[in-house]
């Protein structure tokens, strides 16, 4: 397992450093203690929320940092999915923008659950995007995991059904199906992706399928605003928050969390295919504040 303490340390440096030596100036805060949290908690985009929580428990008597860290947990300390556990196979359907790192996350996320001996299975959704299939493909040679694909410019769902069908001929435990990247706007596109949910459902039953949305923490804010829009449009059951290991906002993970109500089920935080893992509020609260 990675050190997350050092994945982290560009927030660590930029965010919990300054925290750090506010909270440990004296055992009581002044007005103007409280007006540098909270500017300090805003600008790692913790939110607003989660700030006002924070700053409506700080003074109760006990340790600021405990107070902190208890404000943090209770945040991100929601019950994950696990589709794995239901009826097999199950399907997780990976959706988002462009240039969040789907792909990537679906090739780690492949790796992931191979390694905790799940039979695992690739389905190239994307047929709209030129060679997505050919990346996709490569990592599943990368992976040593099976893949189902279809000629371009087919629909998505068909490929959905027919590898959803396959991993139960198959024996297989997880599809994870890889989607096009698409904004919230695009009305057509997004019923795409319900279409595809339903195509899912229909093959493997509605409990077994799962829909996890794809975050770049590096877009802070602008991240959060997509993803309100992409979760009132489309049944989503988790996030899935990458590249946190080259943001200074590591508190993004908290506004997530607080704003869209769901659980954060895996973050990546490196270029390497293990710098991923199942996320665990207490280790990366610890490993944040340091």
């Amino acid at each position: 397992m990675f050190n997350l303490k050092e994945k982290l340390k560009r927030a660590r440096d930029s965010f919990v450093a300054p925290l750090t030596k506010v909270l440990q100036r004296s055992s009581s805060l002044s007005a103007d203690d409280r007006e540098e949290i909270e500017a300090l908690l805003l600008s790692a985009d913790v939110g607003v929320e989660t700030t006002e929580k924070v700053l409506t428990s700080l003074g109760n008597g006990e340790d600021t940092r405990t107070t902190v860290r208890a404000q943090f947990l209770s945040v991100l300390q929601r019950p994950v999915p696990r589709p794995m556990g239901l009826s097999k196979p199950a399907a997780i359907i990976i959706v988002g923008i462009n240039g969040v790192g789907k792909t990537t996350s679906i090739g780690k996320l492949a790796f992931h659950l191979k390694s905790q001996g799940q039979k695992v299975l690739l389905a190239a959704c994307d047929t709209f995007r030129a060679a997505a299939a050919d990346q996709l493909g490569i990592w599943a040679e990368r992976v040593g995991v099976e893949m189902v694909r279809h000629k371009e410019g087919t629909d998505p769902a068909s490929v959905a059904f027919d590898a959803c069908s396959a991993a139960k001929a198959r024996g297989m435990d997880v599809v994870i199906v890889d989607t096009a990247g698409r904004l919230h706007t695009r009305v057509n596109l997004m019923e795409e992706l319900a279409k595809v949910r339903r195509v899912c459902e229909k093959a493997l039953g509605e409990g077994a399928v799962q829909t996890w949305l794809v975050l770049d923490a590096n877009l802070g804010q602008n991240s959060l605003v997509q993803a309100q829009e992409f979760t009132k449009r489309m049944q989503t059951d988790g996030i899935i928050l990458t590249k946190l290991d080259s943001t200074a906002k590591g508190g993004i993970v908290l506004a997530v969390a607080e704003t869209l109500k769901l659980p954060v089920v895996y973050i990546g935080v490196g270029e390497a295919i293990d710098d991923f893992e199942p996320f665990d509020a207490e280790r990366f609260v610890d490993a944040l504040l340091g």
